[in-house]
């Protein structure tokens, strides 16, 4: 993608079923779980690279032992820092205390983060924090092993304001009003009403308060919990827990927004935000990684059992599309497909554009996630052109000549890496201040590959705010001296914001927003902008479940093809000589190519959660007033 976008976050939960021993005598190691969260959260850093955290906890440990850790970093490479300070503490370990070596109880008992139930954290910083505080996990202590709470996730809340004022209510004084402690707050009220109560009931039944501990473990019923205090979460989330004594959960949302899948064999439990990351950690296919339903959780006992338990009604699947095309892993079987789907089903549009001259049209790609999409695309080309050349040749018959036969067999598509990007100049561009000197060179090309007065078709994944484009890529395209440069985005106008988790908050960011505002100026239609606004403003204080999503009547008047063109020409900078003309994914073609996945709200504007209503309409007053603010 050509612009940044951000999106939070990545989880992973490891839980080892066999004694720590075993993985020593088979593995070579007790830190068998460790290792394979290292992998685990490095095959995921797609998902994040503003944070990481890792937390563990061990069973059994003998009262006045240490049985949960925790290390978080929001260091350049997070990733690679936490793992560093685990590997310090434990060589240090090693090096002070020889005899731990060759004995894995010795291991357990006097080394941190070695343990059976492992929780991993990638992130993506939103609202410009980014300090080691906001990193998950978080934990919610207790001297009870029970009401321990270790939690992190991917997710994001609509209605943070009513889950806050849920606790006030409730008697609590939450420490601030972010969505991650206010979840965790929730479950963390209806855990410890869940114990207080086992812990009464038990006493009843005649045991001491040493023997109830155990018998408190057995009992807590976590999909209780959950659906005791999710029943007025609204929002995106696949959320991760670990209790103190050893069980754990992860809950999906409702709609499946946001993404989940486990794993399980005799060795190991796995849960993670990606397909493919389980498959290649531990060597396993396609078939072997299931994905969590929508409203359900997966949880895992402290003795090692599993269950699904649906813990909220299930509503209408609208599986994030935006995860498909960007976010997710490329490697993952189905994704790989649909996006070679979405490169082959827009080239119809490409094929006008062109004028049908495939002869004089060069294809390429903005890399690095465009380049599957890329490959649908070219696979489509060759397939158009196939059909002409058995046309041809079936025209002439067999007078056909070798010479006649070379010439039509010759022609292919023309395809050329044209755009280089600069990944290492690219870190670097973090600034509004510095962004616009910077990011004129995040791009290169190559020179030469394309000849004077060539097409050039140069496929995006999606054009959110087109800032790239305009101050990069068109203006470095444009020395190669092209006659037409049509840049091509395998997703549809991106026109309302995310309020789920992706980093797309504001209105006026959207260069579809900007042109549909274009065009209202052009023809004179401010008006219907001025009574959008008035609508809003209306239903501010109206209950999410009655607020309508007025701004898609922003984009009623104009067709997808006017703000297209009006996209182009608000993109192409003044002094570029090339025609650019930008050309969109429809919404027809995107749910064909991802049938699964069918979450369009920020092309749509249909919301999967009422919450989403209230925060486009929020963004669009924001926008009207000119406040420079987040919608939720």
């Amino acid at each position: 993608m050509s612009d940044a976008i951000k999106h939070e976050c990545g989880i992973s939960v490891i839980r080892l079923l066999k004694p720590l021993e075993y993985y020593k005598e088979k593995y070579g190691t007790a830190f068998y779980g460790v290792n394979k969260m290292y992998l685990m959260m490095e095959k995921q850093h797609n998902r994040g690279q503003d944070g990481a955290g890792f937390a563990s906890i061990k069973l059994d440990m003998n009262a006045g032992e240490r049985y949960m850790s925790r290390v978080r970093s929001s260091q350049q490479q997070p990733i690679q820092d936490i793992f560093a300070q685990i590997n310090d503490r434990i060589n240090t370990e090693l090096e002070q205390h020889p005899e731990y070596a060759d004995d894995v109880a010795l291991q357990k008992r006097n080394i941190p983060y070695i343990g059976e139930l492992l929780l991993g954290h990638v992130r993506y910083g939103t609202f410009g924090k980014n300090s080691i505080e906001s990193v998950h996990p978080f934990i919610r202590q207790n001297n009870w092993m029970h009401r321990n709470l270790i939690m992190a996730g991917n997710f994001n809340m609509t209605n943070v304001n009513e889950l806050f004022d849920n606790l006030v209510q409730l008697g609590q004084h939450p420490k601030e009003m972010a969505d991650t402690v206010t979840v965790m707050e929730k479950i963390g009220h209806f855990l410890d009403d869940a114990v207080a109560k086992l812990y009464k009931q038990i006493k009843k039944e005649g045991y001491n308060k040493q023997e109830a501990s155990p018998l408190i473990a057995e009992r807590l019923k976590v999909s209780k919990i959950l659906r005791r205090a999710a029943k007025n979460f609204d929002g995106g989330y696949a959320m991760a827990g670990l209790l103190g004594h050893g069980d754990a959960f992860v809950l999906r949302d409702p709609a499946g927004i946001r993404p989940a899948y486990y794993y399980q064999d005799d060795e190991v439990v796995v849960v993670a935000s990606e397909r493919p990351a389980i498959q290649t950690v531990f060597n396993i296919s396609y078939d072997d990684v299931q994905e969590l339903d929508p409203g359900h959780a997966f949880i895992i006992k402290k003795d090692g059992s599993t269950s699904l338990k649906q813990v909220l009604e299930p509503t209408e699947r609208k599986a994030c599309s935006f995860e498909r095309i960007y976010f997710s892993r490329g490697s993952d079987k189905e994704i790989y497909q649909e996006r070679k789907e979405l490169g082959k089903l827009i080239f119809p549009k490409i094929l006008t554009a062109i004028d049908n001259d495939i002869k004089r049209t060069v294809f390429s790609y903005i890399p690095n996630t465009a380049e599957t999409s890329f490959f649908g695309m070219v696979k489509e080309a060759q397939n158009y052109l196939n059909k002409k050349k058995e046309e041809q040749i079936l025209s002439i018959g067999a007078k056909i000549t070798r010479e006649e036969l070379h010439e039509i067999l010759e022609v292919r598509p023309r395809i050329e890496k044209v755009a280089i990007k600069d990944a290492k100049l690219r870190t670097f561009i973090t600034q509004d201040s510095s962004r616009d000197d910077l990011v004129a060179h995040v791009y290169d090309i190559s020179y030469g590959s394309v000849d004077e007065g060539d097409n050039l078709v140069i496929i995006d994944d999606s054009i959110v705010r087109g800032t790239t484009l305009k101050k990069s890529i068109l203006r470095i395209l444009d020395r190669l001296s092209p006659k037409k440069i049509i840049v091509v985005s395998s997703a549809p106008q991106i026109r309302f914001p995310d309020c789920y988790g992706i980093d797309m908050a504001k209105l006026e960011d959207f260069i579809a927003f900007r042109a549909a505002l274009a065009l209202h100026k052009d023809r004179g239609t401010m008006h219907i902008v001025e009574d959008i606004y008035k609508k809003c403003l209306t239903q501010v204080n109206n209950h999410d479940t009655d607020v309508i999503n007025y701004v898609k009547e922003f984009y009623a008047p104009f067709t997808a093809d006017e703000i297209s063109l009006k996209s182009g020409e608000l993109l192409s900078p003044p002094d570029i000589k090339a025609e650019v003309q930008i050309i969109y994914q429809t919404i027809e073609n995107l749910h064909q190519a991802c049938p699964k996945n069918l979450g369009d709200w920020y092309f749509t504007g249909n919301y999967p959660t009422a919450g989403g209503n209230r925060v486009v309409n929020r963004a669009f007053i924001n926008f009207y007033e000119g406040k420079n603010e987040r919608a939720y």
